[in-house]
């Protein structure tokens, strides 16, 4: 076999983007804040069903196909980066909150209570809500930034580790060229040609080795 391709534009499966607090609403009095409930154990983690036996491979096939999203669904690689992705999500959730909280605060303040202060204490409050509002639309930017980059990082880690993986499958299938479902617009095609299971448990498995330089 004198070479093969992999025709795909990976497509990692990922958390998308957050949505942060937009332009604080106008003010309105304050509510006091609920109760927070008390935190529950945490849940036992359930094994992960095993996964079922791939159909057999059609002989002598020469093209094949793989479901990247599926893919990076399945394998722990994939999961992982997709919690790491959450849980900074998470965080910059709870930061923002934060943040809209303490600007409402002054919000309700300078409403409730603006009359009665001070020509100065009053000037300095509205110029802490104005630079509470534009640190809020910095953070926003910011914290999407941040986010993007790690899912970029974590995308093209996954990457590095998927392709020679589906470069080695290739070959021992004895390959000419191998798809990716979603971006080749496969309608139908036989069971067997779906290589994906066999990706997950391969890249799982960590049994990936470097690729043999293709004959001439």
């Amino acid at each position: 076999m004198r070479g093969f391709a992999i025709t795909a534009s990976l497509a990692l499966v990922l958390s998308g983007a957050p949505t942060f607090a937009q332009a604080p609403a106008p003010p309105r009095p304050a509510q006091p804040a609920a109760p927070r409930p008390a935190a529950s154990p945490p849940a036992q983690t359930a094994p992960a069903p095993e996964l079922p036996p791939p159909p057999p491979f059609p002989q002598g096939a020469k093209i094949a196909f793989v479901n990247l999203q599926q893919i990076a669904g399945l394998t722990s690689e994939g999961k992982a980066a997709a919690a790491r992705v959450d849980a900074l999500i998470q965080k910059k959730q709870n930061e923002g909150a934060d943040k809209a909280k303490a600007l409402a605060a002054n919000q309700a303040k300078l409403q409730q209570s603006g009359a009665l202060l001070s020509d100065a204490a009053r000037a300095q409050l509205e110029k802490d809500i104005d630079k509470q509002t534009v640190d809020g639309q910095r953070f926003q930017q910011d914290a999407q930034a941040e986010i993007n980059e790690l899912q970029q990082e974590l995308q093209n880690d996954f990457q590095r580790k998927l392709f020679p993986i589906l470069q080695q499958l290739a070959q021992e299938k004895g390959l000419q060229i191998l798809f990716s479902a979603a971006d080749a617009g496969v309608v139908w095609a036989e069971a067997g040609l779906d290589l994906t299971i066999d990706a997950v448990k391969k890249m799982d498995a960590g049994t990936a080795k470097p690729a043999s330089a293709p004959k001439p």
